[in-house]
């Protein structure tokens, strides 16, 4: 009896111990609040490295939300409602470029190529560029990344936006696979895994890769404000070694 009440003693201790030594260890994690342009398997190393404990192996808590297009995240993190932005690169330069003191900066590189898709309405597995003549494109943002791509794609292949066909920049890239689904539009860019959806749905048809026609370009990078990299040096390397992490654990 006296052993039982003895041996309960302990493990209620070390159940404690165990408990306390817990909730130190997460309360000396850094917060990072960490808003994306979007939710895409395009992004797997950086979910690999939230899901697989990399971030903590950092010291570092990170909490992921969706911007829902590089604006409204570069928005997000003037504001102070994120700590590190994911998005085009380009949105730190046009920030830069406006002359604020505390401007973004690209600090760490994820995907060197466009993740997305040309979508059209009908399967065409013999599909050429040529056919997108005096056709409309949704593009997406003026001045993104994904509209520059496609931009570039096009002029590759021989046709010039605006001459040729017409490259539309008014809707929102949250809401360009509505827009298309809902009769706007002949063809679409999009991310997937949206595009494999309507495929699937039999709303839309996967034409071509922009990606494999944009070839290497630094398409997707993490910033922060100059002043949050200058106050938190360990925390923005310790974030760009997580992803490193992730980028490097299944090669």
């Amino acid at each position: 009896m006296y052993k039982t009440k003895l041996i309960s003693i302990v493990l209620a201790i070390l159940l404690i111990v165990g408990i306390f030594f817990t909730g130190c260890e997460n309360d000396k994690l850094t917060n990072i609040r960490l808003v994306e342009v979007t939710h895409s398997v395009f992004y797997a190393p950086q979910y690999v490295a939230i899901t697989q404990g990399f971030f903590e192996e950092e010291g570092i808590n990170v909490e992921l939300t969706n911007g829902k297009g590089a604006d409204k995240s570069m928005t997000a993190l003037l504001s102070g409602q994120a700590d590190i932005g994911f998005m085009g690169p380009e949105a730190s330069v046009y920030v830069f470029n406006q002359g604020r003191e505390n401007y973004a900066i690209n600090f760490a590189q994820l995907t060197q190529k466009d993740g997305s898709f040309l979508v059209g309405r009908e399967p065409d597995p013999n599909f050429t560029f040529d056919k997108l003549k005096g056709k409309t494109i949704i593009g997406g943002r003026k001045g993104g990344m994904p509209e520059m791509t496609l931009e570039y794609v096009l002029k590759k292949n021989g046709l010039i936006p605006g001459k040729d066909l017409t490259v539309r920049t008014d809707i929102q890239f949250a809401v360009m696979a509505g827009a298309f689904t809902g009769g706007e539009g002949d063809y679409v860019t999009l991310f997937e895994p949206v595009a494999s959806s309507l495929e699937r749905e039999g709303k839309a048809h996967i034409l071509a890769s922009i990606g494999k026609e944009g070839g290497y370009l630094p398409y997707t990078c993490y910033s922060a404000t100059k002043k949050f990299m200058d106050e938190n040096p360990e925390a923005i390397q310790g974030f760009t070694n997580a992803i490193y992490k992730a980028m490097n654990c299944y090669s």
